[in-house]
């Protein structure tokens, strides 16, 4: 079985086909958090200190770090992105224990974030571009971490299935010339909108059992992806995760935060026989008990009148 090994300090995750689903918490990302954005450039960071710690008590297994922060006073990423990821990697993992993510689109963000970062990190990402996979590369064979192959190149992100799977097959082909095992790459075959493609969730299905039978490797997503655009997108993502599941999916960068996302997760695990004599589901979802003190009406005496 295909198994994606990372690690912290002291806590160390499993990525895999026979292991419960991974939930990669994605809200230390300032995209599409103006607050948060805001907050960065400031150099406050209450916020991520709150988000960590949240995600990690909602259940969170690993936490997607992104410093993708524009600066008003300097808006080139390549200078100020990897001082920031730095610091964000130093103080997240000074608040909690679980391995970490490090996701940019700029080469010395990540490497900035893999110098800073204890333990064994997932990096995210390589695309299929060429000059993508000779910067990125080498940088997950020198540090020996594991790396999250998105399914677009050159020609940009195909509608068409087949194109994507052979875009992750040619990165999974040129991590091997690398020395990268095919067990650290865990490729993101691309979720499109359903509202704006409606056999949208029929094909990441198919392409994640492709992703198993055919290259023997871990899968990811950015779920919301699929209810983008539409309303009651908690109740899409809520019925997409579990059919990811069953088609094979190994982990997802989402939001923990959200009961109903995190509720279908633990049923899915339950379901395929990951979560052993369904513990998880029953420390989570077992009624509470009453309030101390009180007495069950079984045995009590009556009052005489």
């Amino acid at each position: 079985m295909t198994r994606t090994v990372v690690e912290s300090k002291t806590k160390t995750a499993v990525i895999g086909f026979d292991e419960p689903f991974c939930v990669i918490g994605e809200r230390i990302n300032p995209t599409g958090r103006k607050l948060l954005a805001a907050e960065l450039e400031a150099g406050t960071f209450d916020t991520v200190t709150a988000d960590a710690l949240q995600q990690v008590e909602c259940g969170a297994t690993m936490l997607d770090v992104n410093a993708g922060v524009v600066y008003n006073s300097n808006p080139n990423p390549n200078e100020t992105e990897p001082p920031l990821m730095t610091r964000l990697i130093k103080l997240v993992q000074s608040t909690v224990d679980v391995p970490l993510c490090i996701d940019s689109s700029v080469p010395e963000a990540l490497r900035a974030g893999l110098e800073a970062c204890e333990g064994r990190p997932l990096l995210n990402s390589v695309t299929g571009e060429e000059e993508r996979m000779e910067a990125i590369l080498p940088l997950v064979r020198k540090f020996n971490v594991p790396v999250v192959a998105i399914s677009n190149d050159d020609a940009g992100i195909s509608e068409d299935p087949d194109v994507r799977f052979e875009v992750a097959r040619k990165i999974v082909h040129r991590a091997a010339d690398h020395g990268i095992p095919a067990h650290d790459v865990v490729v993101d075959p691309l979720v499109m909108p359903v509202g704006a493609m409606a056999s949208a969730g029929r094909q990441v299905f198919s392409l994640v059992r492709r992703l198993r039978e055919e290259l023997d490797v871990n899968s990811t997503c950015g779920a919301s992806n699929i209810s983008f655009g539409l309303p009651n997108r908690h109740a899409i993502n809520a019925a997409f995760l579990p059919m990811a599941i069953a088609a094979g999916m190994t982990s997802a960068i989402m939001n923990p935060t959200r009961p109903l996302e995190m509720a279908a997760i633990h049923a899915a695990n339950l379901l395929m026989d990951h979560d052993p004599h369904g513990s998880v589901w029953i420390r989570n979802y077992k009624p509470k008990t009453a309030e101390a003190g009180a007495q069950p009406m079984r045995g009590r005496r009556r009052r005489r009148r």
